[in-house]
């Protein structure tokens, strides 16, 4: 980010006010509104602002209660209540089982994915391209790899990865993600 605020690839907007919390593995807290986290302890009977106090859990309950990783919400309504999901459809690009793929011994170059265009609105799910992999996300087992190219936010929809680690890296350009844990 430039002293200007400015983020690369020239998407300044709302880039300066963003502030970050450093330290991988850190307990950090955060706030919409001053005062909207509790003053004591993580689940009050009754939150600020008439706020729901829901956890998160990342650690299997096996684990030591010393290696728990949590993250704690303060919502305006409970998760449970949004409306049910409909799935979307799967562009043919986009792969999770590859025991069907061909395989080359010869070499390959990953060229970048071409840019949509402005007359074809692409968002991130829509511009995934799966390049390679192995195994099947139906059987929990493998990996794959994805390039993408998009054009616009996700707008009324979002995605869910359920099956492991994912790791988004912008070829050019800057992207801004807006998750449950905010910014």
């Amino acid at each position: 980010m430039g002293g200007d605020g400015a983020a690369p690839g020239g998407a300044g907007e709302g880039w300066a006010a963003l502030r970050y919390q450093r330290g991988f593995g850190n307990t950090h807290s955060s706030e919409a509104v001053p005062g909207a986290l509790p003053a004591k302890g993580n689940n009050p009977r009754v939150c600020p602002y008439g706020l729901y106090a829901e956890q998160l859990s990342g650690t299997a309950f096996t684990a030591p209660r010393t290696e728990n990783a949590r993250s704690w919400f303060y919502r305006v309504r409970p998760s449970v209540t949004h409306e049910p999901f409909s799935p979307s459809v799967t562009p043919e690009h986009l792969l999770g089982e590859f025991s069907r793929a061909s395989v080359t011994p010869n070499q390959l170059r990953w060229r970048p994915l071409p840019k949509p265009s402005a007359d074809q609105p692409t968002d991130f799910v829509h511009g995934l391209y799966s390049m390679c992999g192995a195994g099947s996300a139906a059987d929990k087992s493998g990996y794959a790899v994805h390039m993408y190219a998009c054009n616009q936010s996700m707008e009324d929809c979002c995605l869910c990865n359920a099956d492991g680690e994912l790791l988004v890296v912008p070829q050019e350009g800057a992207l801004r993600v807006k998750s449950e844990f905010g910014l």
